[in-house]
């Protein structure tokens, strides 16, 4: 598999960086990731887009935070900064299920191996680093860096944790895609500015003096100045008014920088870039990555590697926007596109793989039909501080036009080597479904859905209705069960006029904030109406940054400010849980009990027909 020489890959050794005759490296990363060399791992895009920038780059993935440190000083110290990442995933989300049961495995190490980074690495580097090395600047980056920015609940620890610059001591903060930010530092950084006086750069945070007042930091004006941490910690209502404001300017072209003070510093987080245009992408995909891990692991399979190495991503961000998803909060809601031309070299590329076998695992991205999606009139876009296009229904300056998706998925097909593409990243049929004013775009999503329920479904196609009941749907900002429905009847339609014999897979959650044990027993009576057994399903975990996650700590709802009911000891949880599985002899008696105390005898009889109840 890994033919080609080491030198292909970043240098992850001092034999690699003095094979390459560099008596010095500028710039050295830190990941609890194995080193991929792939567009969909951080490390990998933050080191190629460095070295494109002319910078020498060395890795240390997976450093050993235990014993003598050898790992963080193997390699010296970098001439300009050290980049830390806790990798693909929330460290928390990694190791721990959401029932806070240590997992038995990793998927970003090698054979799956458990315990190769520790908890909160970006924490746990970073201080290492800085007792080696306190002169040198460390940079923060990567999703749990991205989403523990400001003040935020940590569902592990029950508590409110401040700013990851606060408990880490890095010296600056890069948030969301980084390639944007990297490459002015990195600009600047070689122009001879001194990093310690580099605070303008947009989408990046760092820590200040909370006693100098706004208008003398750099671009003080139209500043948004949330509650300090000390008053989130005092009063849950001041959590829940701060979230609206993160959300809202996170999901802006034209936000405000936000400022908030933890005891005697101030984090001021700086607007993001706007959407990458489609040759800032292309220029991130088209890097010389190998594709391929580094050769250190041979013999040694990386799932997550497996998973993706024959995918290609199209896109990145997500308007849809759900309450419980990181995504739009790290990536942001507008969709930047890459071009037809870089897409197709991908996957050119691909088919020239050893072990290709003529099946693309996916075409997609964050969502799988968002492709070249936007706002008609996009002056409209850069005001809207909403954080859905398509709920609680469609904007009607969403120009969904799927053609140009249907188009990249005829030009897949037609490239020699490959035999079918398949779709499988999630679909968002309310997309799909949704009467446009325009019926160009009602033809091209009919055309789409008939394609890809035709020819792009591998025996299975992924959904995630979520739940099914109205009022959780609305606080989830999903759409109605009933589309759901509609989709599957469609499905259904589409398979038995080709003759096909797939399954439609819908992903649903318990435990979410506004949904009751009654609402679980409804979505029990409703999936067995459509003959589901279900098999996708998950307790909610909240996770920083969502809005979910500030309901689920705060007890309000942050746009409105009121009440909201959520399950949150144990017990609670497992009794919503256990209607996934309401066909299973082992739940059959606990769900009866329950019915009965709720008083939903009715709900008993849908579920196993007309019995006895004692």
């Amino acid at each position: 598999m890994n033919r080609l020489k080491t030198d292909a890959w970043l240098p992850v050794t001092k034999k690699e960086i003095e094979a390459r005759g560099w008596d010095y490296v500028d710039v050295i990363l830190f990941s609890g990731d194995a080193y991929v060399d792939h567009p969909s791992f951080g490390a990998a895009v933050i080191g190629r887009v460095a070295e494109a920038e002319g910078l020498r780059v060395a890795i240390v993935p997976q450093p050993d935070w235990r014993g003598d440190y050898r790992d963080f000083k193997k390699l010296g110290r970098p001439r300009l900064f050290f980049g830390v990442s806790a990798g693909a995933m929330d460290s928390m989300i990694n190791h721990y299920t959401a029932n806070k049961r240590l997992r038995s495995d990793d998927a970003y190490t090698p054979d799956r191996r458990p315990g190769m980074r520790p908890d909160y690495p970006s924490i746990v580097y970073t201080k290492i680093l800085k007792t080696l090395y306190p002169d040198v600047p460390v940079v923060l980056g990567g999703i749990e860096a991205s989403l523990r920015r400001l003040t935020h609940y940590d569902y592990w620890h029950d508590r409110l944790k401040p700013g990851i610059l606060v408990e880490s001591g890095a010296d600056l903060l890069i948030y969301g895609m980084g390639e944007q930010p990297l490459r002015e530092l990195a600009g600047r950084l070689k122009a001879g500015e001194a990093f310690r006086e580099i605070k303008d750069i947009r989408q990046t945070a760092y820590l200040s003096d909370s006693s100098i007042p706004p208008e003398r930091l750099e671009g003080g004006r139209g500043d948004i100045r949330l509650f300090s941490h000390e008053e989130c910690l005092a009063d849950k209502l001041k959590q829940a008014q701060n979230f609206r404001h993160i959300e809202e300017e996170s999901n802006r072209q034209e936000a405000s920088r936000i400022l908030q003070a933890v005891g005697k510093e101030m984090i001021v987080v700086n607007p993001p870039f706007p959407p990458m245009t489609e040759a800032e992408i292309d220029a991130s995909f088209d890097l010389p990555y190998t594709r391929l891990p580094h050769p250190k692991y041979k013999g040694k399979e990386i799932p997550a590697f497996e998973m993706i190495k024959f995918s290609v991503n199209m896109h990145r961000g997500c308007f849809g926007g759900c309450a419980f998803c990181t995504i739009s909060a790290h990536q942001g809601k507008f969709i930047a596109s890459r071009s037809r031309e870089s897409i197709l070299k991908e996957i050119k590329a691909i088919t020239l793989m050893p072990d290709f076998k003529g099946y693309l695992s996916d075409l997609g991205g964050p969502s799988a039909n968002m492709y070249r999606m936007k706002g008609r009139d996009e002056t409209l876009c850069r005001q809207c501080p909403k954080p859905s296009c398509i709920s609680p229904q469609v904007c009607k300056n969403l120009q969904a036009d799927h053609t140009p998706l249907s188009e990249i998925y005829h030009a897949a097909d037609r490239i020699a080597g490959v035999k079918k593409s398949f779709i499988g990243s999630g679909i968002r049929y309310d997309l799909l479904l949704h009467d446009y004013k325009d019926e160009r775009l009602n033809r091209a999503a009919l055309t789409y859905t008939e394609e890809l329920i035709a020819r792009h479904v591998s025996g299975r196609l992924k959904v995630a209705p979520e739940h099914t009941c109205p009022h959780v749907l609305e606080l989830m900002r999903k759409p109605s069960f009933e589309l759901f429905g509609q989709f599957h009847r469609l499905f259904e339609r589409i398979n038995k006029q080709k003759g096909l014999n797939q399954q439609l897979i819908p992903y649903f959650i318990s435990g979410h904030p506004g949904c009751t044990e009654a609402d679980m027993a409804e979505l029990a009576v409703a999936t067995q109406a459509l003959h589901f057994r279900l098999e996708q399903v998950q307790d909610f975990t909240p996770t920083p940054m969502t809005l979910a996650t500030e309901i689920y700590y705060t007890g309000y709802h942050p746009y409105t400010l009121e009440k909201v009911y959520t399950a949150r000891t144990k017990d609670e949880k497992q009794a919503q849980r256990q209607y996934f599985f309401w066909y299973k002899p082992e739940f059959r008696r606990s769900i009866i009990h329950a019915l009965q105390r709720l008083g939903r005898k009715d709900l008993i009889n849908k579920l196993f027909g007309r019995i006895r109840v004692k």
